[in-house]
């Protein structure tokens, strides 16, 4: 695995950061949770990075790529990260080998 992690910017039980959590954990990618304000207006970390001002949002230092909108983030950790190597034997993402 790389040295590099993937920021999650996100709010504290937010459905739709949730689901990117679960992704991120199920296809084992190590990431920090930068947890954002609540009031929509105050989201100008979010902004500098994406351009809008809305969570979840990825920031992939591995591959230079920063996006937000949950299902487009899931679509591609599964994509980039879903398949791995674990001892000599291809896991992919949905378990199977």
């Amino acid at each position: 695995m790389s040295d590099k992690t993937i920021t999650l910017y996100r709010l504290q039980g937010c459905p739709f950061c949730e689901r990117v959590v679960r992704s991120l954990q199920d296809n084992g990618v190590e990431y920090e949770s930068r947890f954002v304000e609540a009031r929509h207006s105050r989201r100008d970390a979010v902004q500098r990075i994406s351009g809008a001002r809305t969570v979840p949002a990825i920031v992939d230092e591995n591959t230079g790529v920063t996006m937000s909108e949950s299902a487009n983030i899931v679509e591609y950790v599964e994509a980039t990260y879903g398949q791995r190597e674990t001892e000599g034997e291809a896991v992919r993402a949905d378990g199977g080998a």
